[in-house]
């Protein structure tokens, strides 16, 4: 997921430095959205990994 939102931040950037703002701005909220999803993720991820929820055994 992170692949992907670091994929839409490049695509942004050439898009701005080309003159697309509409796709720049757009590709933009996606990277964003991606990144804050991939953290959220984790954190929980973490979280549940310390209190030990989920581990076999």
């Amino acid at each position: 997921m992170l692949k992907w939102a670091i994929i839409f931040a490049v695509i942004s950037l050439i898009a701005g430095v080309l003159g697309f703002s509409g796709v720049s701005a757009g590709t933009a909220s996606i990277a964003k959205l991606l990144f804050y999803l991939f953290v959220l993720i984790t954190v929980v991820l973490i979280v549940l990994g310390f209190l030990g929820i989920g581990m076999i055994g």
